[in-house]
């Protein structure tokens, strides 16, 4: 009798290197598709490319998509996003366009599965991360689209992993420390020690610091290895010969 078959197993990670994320959304250099924007990620999904984006948590607990700890760089309005509600934030334009500031749930609703999510969760040192987490998985409650949440921050990776542990996560690592003035950084014992508590599904590597000792390692140890955020063909270059897929910048979008 011959023995049957075993079904092939697909690899869940594999959504991660199919096709090229667009940094904050396909944005452009003028406004109509501001970083981070409703319009800059269908840019992407109409590109074909999935997309990466930032959250902060607002006042009242919502994952809002934005970048930065702060207001006054996009728009007219100063202050910590943290001090917002989310419907104040829904009204916000980003400057000189008529683009606002969205929710995950917004964003999610768009994209509808239809091209792979990077979710990278922007937490400080200083602020307490957990309203943060819980407002990302919230969010994510129901989406049946690939989807992934990153972060500097391996508290934040490892809250994923005990609190939401099918949902794939990344540890955002740069090379940063190279240069300080503590021994155990230099040495890049810390970030080490960040990859054994984050436990990552994947790292997204600073494509400036490839290739590198630890880069080697995690590819040589089947980790996938997304690097950011690519911006010219020489970074391109590198990406193709150092990575498994890139997180790029407009400029970039020519080579896919």
């Amino acid at each position: 009798m011959a023995a049957k078959s075993q079904p092939i197993k697909k690899n869940p990670l594999a959504w991660l290197t199919a096709q090229p994320f667009a940094h904050r959304g396909l944005h452009d250099a003028g406004q109509a598709a501001p970083e981070n924007t409703m319009s800059a990620f269908t840019r992407a999904m109409t590109a074909g490319h999935g997309v990466e984006l930032d959250v902060q948590v607002s006042f009242d607990g919502s994952a809002m998509v934005f970048h930065d700890e702060t207001l006054e760089r996009l728009t007219d309005v100063e202050g910590p996003i943290g001090n917002f509600t989310s419907a104040r934030l829904r009204d916000v334009k980003l400057k000189n366009s008529d683009q606002y500031i969205p929710s995950l749930d917004m964003v999610l609703t768009l994209i509808g599965g239809q091209v792979p999510v990077l979710i990278e969760a922007k937490s400080s040192i200083d602020t307490d991360f957990h309203p943060l987490c819980f407002a990302i998985r919230r969010a994510l409650e129901g989406y049946r689209g690939p989807v992934a949440v990153m972060s500097f921050d391996p508290r934040v990776v490892s809250w994923f992993g005990r609190n939401a542990p099918k949902l794939i996560r990344g540890l955002v690592v740069s090379d940063q420390e190279a240069n300080s003035n503590n021994l155990l950084e230099r040495l890049g014992w810390l970030r080490l020690f960040a990859i054994w508590r984050a436990k990552p599904n994947f790292i997204a590597y600073n494509v400036k610091n490839l290739p590198s000792t630890l880069s080697r390692k995690l590819r040589d140890n089947h980790i996938p290895l997304l690097t950011w955020t690519v911006r010219t063909a020489e970074e391109r270059v590198i990406a193709q010969d150092h990575a498994d897929n890139i997180i790029y910048e407009e400029e970039a979008a020519v080579a896919h």
